[in-house]
């Protein structure tokens, strides 16, 4: 069985399903490539993807330690390269909540974020720049 199932709308628009859950997200392409803009386009998809990843895997070594993430936030900012047309550099910035952290809870967060499953998927050239903010 398919894990997504995507359609395209027309328009530079599409809509991808979950398939177990029945999910859907839509996408345009961005204004600055002909698109709508309303919604997520593909590559902010991968941004948030990333930024999602490294939420969760925090997340689980968090619970395996007892930190408390609730609250914690990050931003992301991507930009593209024009030729050819990619993700050139994604910057997350990562705002923690948990102000009690030790030195050592900071760096099991902070190497959870760099080795998340998108983070290692992401081709090299794309550069990854990460800001934690305790």
């Amino acid at each position: 069985m398919a894990t997504i199932t995507s359609i395209y709308k027309g328009q530079l628009r599409t809509e991808a399903t979950h398939t177990a859950s029945g999910t859907t997200i839509i996408t345009d392409a961005p204004v600055d490539n002909h698109g709508r803009g309303e919604a997520f386009s593909p590559t902010d998809l991968v941004c948030a993807a990333l930024a999602s990843c490294m939420m969760t895997i925090m997340g689980i070594l968090a619970d395996r330690e007892g930190i408390d993430l609730v609250g914690t936030t990050m931003d992301i900012t991507k930009t593209m390269s024009a030729s050819p047309r990619k993700i050139a550099q994604v910057d997350v910035v990562i705002h923690i909540s948990n102000k009690n952290l030790t030195d050592d809870q900071k760096l099991k967060l902070e190497r959870a974020a760099h080795t998340c499953p998108v983070a290692l998927s992401l081709h090299p050239d794309v550069i990854q720049k990460m800001e934690f903010i305790y």
